[in-house]
């Protein structure tokens, strides 16, 4: 399935060359970037880019038609290690361990959680899109927690479309640097690609529109001044939590992207896990309710804060 990137030039890229800027949107080496221009994948306002090299202006639109590799369909593979919480016939909920990729892309084609997921339920393979087959949600690499993913083409269809429709509930806990001020509270604010880091995102008046509600569970003095939260997500952006987070002033500890990386505190990832999801099982129509408890790195880590 052909994969359509949108992408307006920031000010960081203005006047560099077109495979720079292509690559570092789409994650993909320069070698395929380049082989994706040649084959005339690849728009300049309209225009079909002619060259690797092509200089590129402020505010050129780039559209890149990202074609499946030859090899692109998964493979099993039994060494990905991964929780169950809840399975039947229709959908598997998951308890995805932190650093697991959820699915094959640029820079790691194997060794993703669909590849463990492949050798456990091979009839997942024709579900969904063939590169990340019974996926219909995500967690960041970092990102622990619970993650439903559908088992046949009719729960991926329904599943996606609660998801559209913002249906499902989704609960992480973060920890954040810093206290705010009111007990609970809402961030609206909509969520774009970074013009100074366009791998990425931050909040933007025209980027698409994102919410996060938060409570404040605890507030801790030691060893540093810090908030474990419950956030919930009202939409599903790219790094919402974390961005919305960082933008109040409160970013996530050990999380280096986006200003939570800071000396006292350090998990050696950022301390975000998803704890709970509620959603209509596609098949019965019954509320499923899904929880995965702090892994012990975050859970050691927050045994230390009072």
């Amino acid at each position: 399935m052909v994969e359509r990137i949108e992408e307006t030039v920031p000010a960081a890229f203005d006047g560099d060359r077109v495979d720079r800027f292509v690559a570092a949107v789409t994650g993909e080496s320069r070698a395929r970037v380049k082989a994706l221009i040649t084959d005339g994948h690849v728009t300049r306002n309209g225009q079909t880019v002619p060259s690797a090299s092509l200089r590129i202006d402020l505010d050129d639109r780039i559209v890149v038609e990202l074609q499946p590799l030859a090899d692109e369909r998964p493979q099993p593979d039994p060494g990905v290690r991964f929780s169950v919480v809840h399975e039947d016939a229709d959908v598997i909920v998951i308890d995805k361990p932190a650093g697991v990729v959820v699915h094959p892309g640029a820079g790691q084609r194997a060794g993703t959680l669909v590849n463990g997921l492949l050798s456990r339920y091979p009839e997942m393979a024709e579900v969904g899109e063939r590169h990340r087959p019974g996926i219909v949600h995500r967690l960041d690499r970092g990102t622990s927690g619970v993650m439903m993913v559908a088992r046949t083409s009719e729960a991926y269809d329904v599943l996606v479309g609660q998801l559209a429709a913002h249906e499902p509930e989704r609960v992480y806990q973060a920890l954040v640097w810093g206290q705010p001020e009111r007990d609970s509270g809402t961030i609206d604010a909509p969520i774009g690609r970074s013009t100074r880091h366009p791998t990425r995102m931050t909040v933007t008046p025209d980027g698409r529109p994102a919410v996060t509600h938060y409570s404040v569970l605890v507030r801790h003095t030691v060893p540093v001044t810090t908030a474990l939260l419950d956030c919930r997500l009202e939409t599903g952006r790219t790094h919402q939590i974390r961005v919305h987070l960082r933008a109040i002033g409160h970013p996530i500890v050990g999380d280096r992207d986006y200003d939570g990386g800071r000396p006292g505190l350090d998990p050696g990832r950022p301390f975000l896990h998803a704890r709970l999801l509620r959603f209509t099982h596609p098949r019965s129509g019954v509320l499923l309710e899904a929880e995965a408890p702090l892994p012990a790195d975050l859970a050691e880590l927050l045994a230390g804060c009072r």
